[in-house]
C-alpha cells in the first residue's frame, strides 16, 4: 500500500495537473470503486459536473481533492493498486480503468505536442485489485474530509507536535513498530518506512513504547523524516508496476532501502546477514546484530 512519500508524489502531480480545472463530467465504469461513496455512482457523476478542483491535499496516506467554493471533496483511497493517471483522451483505456474524469478545459502534458488540439487530458482512476476507490465527503473546518478527522497529522507537516507524539507514545502499552503505524497517532508511516527508520535508529520492532525517552523519540522522528525526504527525492518506492506517478512512470527508492525487502543481504552497517520475521500479517526486516530485541530490563519504562 502507498505510504506517505508515494502519496505526496502523487499530490503533486495532481496540483499539476488537475487543480483548478473545471470538471465536464465523469464516469463510473466499476461499482466498487465509488462503494465509499454511500449515494452510488449516479450521484458521484451528477454531484461532480460543473465543480472545480482545488489544490490537492495531504494528510499521510491521504489524498484527497477540495471542491472550489463548496464544502466537500474527493477523497482518493489508493488501496494496494489505485493509480490516478493523467492521460490525454484519446489514449486507450487501461484494462483495469474504474473512473473517468473529463474537464471542460484542454490541457496537454509538457513534451506531448498536439495533446491540446486532440481534446487535452482527463483523470483516470484505475484499479486492478479494487481495493480503493473515490468518494464525496464534507470537510471538517480545518479543510480535512469528514471520514479522516481522526487521522493525525505526519512527521513532515510543519504543524506536528512531537512533543505531544512523544507523550503519547510514553502513554501507550505498545511497542515502537505498532506506534508507528497507528495512524490516529502519527500518519503516512507504513511498513517499508517504519522498518526503514528503525534500522536507521538501530531499534528492535518490539521495543516497547514506554521505554521511549525525549532525545530518543527525536532521533526516531528524525530519521523518520530523513527517509520519506529521502523516497520523496526519487519518486517514492515502486515494488512493481500498481503504484506509479501521473505520469505512468515508477518511482525508485527501493533501489536505497536498507532493511525491508532485504533477508539474507548483508547490514550496510555490520555485514551481518538482514532477517525477516512474520509480523501482523505482514513481515519485519531487520539487522539482528544492530537491532538487537528487548531485554526484560527494557520493559520497564525509562523517565520521560
Amino acid at each position: 500500500m502507498p505510504e506517505l512519500p508515494e502519496v505526496e508524489v502523487v499530490r503533486r502531480g495532481l496540483a499539476r495537473w488537475a487543480a483548478h480545472r473545471t470538471i465536464a463530467e465523469a464516469e463510473v465504469l466499476h461499482p466498487r470503486a465509488i462503494r465509499r461513496h454511500a449515494p452510488g455512482a449516479d450521484d458521484f457523476v451528477h454531484r461532480l459536473k460543473g465543480l472545480r478542483f482545488d489544490t490537492p491535499r495531504r494528510r499521510g496516506k491521504y489524498l484527497w481533492l477540495p471542491l472550489a467554493d463548496t464544502p466537500f471533496a474527493v477523497l482518493a483511497h489508493l488501496g494496494m493498486s489505485g493509480q490516478m493517471l493523467i492521460k490525454p483522451h484519446d489514449a486507450p483505456d487501461e484494462k483495469h480503468l474504474r473512473i473517468r474524469i473529463r474537464f471542460t478545459d484542454t490541457m496537454a502534458p509538457v513534451g506531448a505536442p498536439g495533446v491540446a488540439e486532440a481534446g487535452g487530458t482527463e483523470l483516470r482512476f484505475v484499479d486492478q485489485r479494487t481495493f480503493g476507490g473515490l468518494s464525496l465527503h464534507e470537510t471538517t473546518p480545518d479543510g480535512l474530509p469528514d471520514v479522516i478527522a481522526h487521522i493525525a497529522r505526519d512527521p513532515l507537516d510543519p504543524r506536528f507536535d512531537a512533543d505531544a507524539f512523544h507523550t503519547a507514545l510514553r502513554g501507550r502499552r505498545s511497542t515502537i513498530k505498532r506506534a508507528l503505524l497507528d495512524q490516529s497517532l502519527i500518519s503516512g508511516v507504513g511498513n517499508i518506512y517504519a522498518d526503514e527508520a528503525l534500522w536507521r535508529s538501530r531499534l528492535h520492532y518490539e521495543r516497547p513504547t514506554a521505554t521511549f525517552t525525549r532525545p530518543r523519540t527525536a532521533e526516531l522522528l528524525g530519521h523518520v523524516r530523513d527517509v520519506m525526504n529521502a523516497a520523496l527525492a526519487v519518486g517514492g518506492t515502486s515494488f512493481d508496476s500498481l503504484y506509479v506517478h501521473v505520469n505512468g512512470e515508477s518511482g525508485y527508492f527501493d533501489r536505497s532501502l536498507d532493511a525491508y525487502g532485504r533477508e539474507s543481504e548483508p547490514c550496510r552497517r555490520c555485514a551481518t546477514p538482514m532477517r525477516r520475521r512474520p509480523w501482523m500479517n505482514r513481515s519485519s526486516y531487520f539487522c539482528p546484530r544492530c537491532q538487537r530485541p528487548p531485554r526484560p530490563a527494557a520493559l520497564r519504562p525509562a523517565l520521560p
